[in-house]
């Protein structure tokens, strides 16, 4: 098989949460201990960061992989999911996994792929760990998929544990409220292992507090000890400004940021935590992590966080698909100064509470209602029902491309065109050509 060959086989005999949802969970770590002991466990062969969280994970994990090379070090970082290729789930310093050694991958390992028959995450997971330790990178950062406890990537034994935030996301296999949802990730904790906790809350702290004891793991929150902010810049619309302050003691000032949402800052204070814990221990400095936030789209190639693709009309892509994200992002958008129109271009999984999360939108807005090209996507007629009832109008297309592109015609140059509600509309759009 060729690499597309490849990736299709993987698609139709893995099961892949994205695609059929439910049906691709796997609950337990036997399939990902199984496959860790075939491949002679390569994670223990490098150091590794571990990262959950219900938001931010991947921002969280892009901009620590981009100080790591600043810092010289080399890194690999595997996320999920991707956006244009299966490959940007697996990368080093930047680089995606090689087309050749994923199909030789897969091609050498498919007798036990077979036999234990384990998710598509499962198997990503695998790969990763295994690509890893034959590239020999000095460090890894590691991003849980769904949870934290049953995680395929809890396997390792990081240096330092990360949960960037909790709040309500797939509550049908991590529990009904935030705090069944925060013991799920604290799974990740590991015994001597310090863990930083992203943002602060009331609620969930206790819990975070108990376990690093019970587990004689430091725990800290980094909303405790950093403030950053990301403004605008006047001289470069495609870049924003990010000072960072200790306290009192500033860090990090007004350097060129590319990421322009303004839910980075929370993620930022989370990363230079992280920093500072591990400073003495990977060599560190203000100066790596300066160029490092600098260059995180140049060395990660991250995208899809109010990732700005047009500026007449502004077209704004972003990837928030549950209250917690959309409520910021929507602030934000709402904070722009326009002279025109608001446009959303939005589709949904068909696992989400669509009902609370249109109540977010504004009812004054034109709406273009689409579904991804992910089989479990929500059908654009039914979520234009539910919108509906939320008091949005707007019409139904039955591809993001097409519903982009009847929105740009429709536009006016001070208009504002956000396309979201689901990472897989981003995906879409990203991979149409169209932006």
């Amino acid at each position: 098989m060729d690499y597309r060959e490849t990736i299709d086989y993987l698609y139709s005999s893995l099961p892949l949460y994205q695609r059929v949802g439910a049906a691709a969970y796997k609950s337990g770590l036997d399939n990902t201990i199984a496959l860790d002991n075939y491949f002679g466990r390569p994670h223990k062969r490098y150091r590794t960061i571990h990262i959950a969280g219900t938001n931010g994970k991947g921002s969280v994990s892009h901009m620590l992989a981009s100080v790591m090379a600043a810092a010289r070090l080399k890194c690999g970082l595997y996320t999920s999911p991707h956006l244009r290729d299966f490959r940007e789930r697996i990368k080093v310093n930047g680089t995606p996994v090689e087309e050749d050694y994923v199909v030789s991958f897969v091609a050498e390992h498919k007798e036990i792929l077979e036999r234990i028959k384990p998710s598509f995450f499962e198997m990503t997971a695998a790969m990763a760990f295994d690509y890893f330790s034959r590239a020999d990178v000095d460090i890894a950062i590691i991003e849980t998929g769904m949870g934290g406890r049953l995680d395929s990537t809890n396997i390792v034994t990081p240096i330092i544990s990360v949960i960037t935030n909790i709040a309500l996301d797939h509550t049908a296999f991590l529990g009904p409220d935030r705090l069944s949802i925060a013991a799920e990730k604290a799974g990740i904790i590991k015994q001597g292992v310090p863990v930083v906790i992203g943002e602060s809350d009331p609620e969930t702290n206790p819990l975070f507090v108990r376990i690093a004891f019970e587990k004689e793991a430091r725990v800290s929150f980094a909303d405790r000890f950093f403030r950053a902010s990301v403004t605008a810049d006047a001289d470069s619309p495609e870049t924003s400004r990010l000072t960072v302050m200790r306290g009192d003691k500033l860090v990090i000032d007004a350097i060129p940021f590319p990421l322009q949402g303004k839910y980075q800052e929370r993620n930022v204070q989370t990363v230079m935590e992280v920093l500072e814990s591990l400073a003495g221990e990977l060599g560190i400095t203000t100066n790596h992590i300066s160029e490092g936030l600098t260059e995180v789209i140049t060395n990660t190639s991250l995208e899809g966080r109010w990732q700005v693709i047009h500026r007449k009309p502004m077209v704004i892509l972003d990837t928030a698909h549950n209250e917690a994200g959309l409520r910021s992002t929507l602030a934000q958008l709402h904070e722009i100064p326009k002279t025109g129109r608001l446009r959303f271009v939005i589709g949904f999984v068909n696992d989400k509470d669509v009902t609370g999360l249109l109540k977010l939108f504004p009812r004054s807005a034109a709406y273009y209602f689409t579904r991804s090209s992910v089989p479990r996507s929500m059908p654009a007629d039914e979520l234009a029902s539910f919108a509906l009832s939320a008091h949005l109008k707007g019409n139904t297309f039955g591809s993001v491309a097409e519903a982009y592109r009847t929105a740009m015609e429709e536009a006016s140059p001070g208009d504002i065109i956000y396309v979201g509600g689901s990472t897989y509309v981003v995906a879409d759009l990203l991979t149409s050509g169209k932006q």
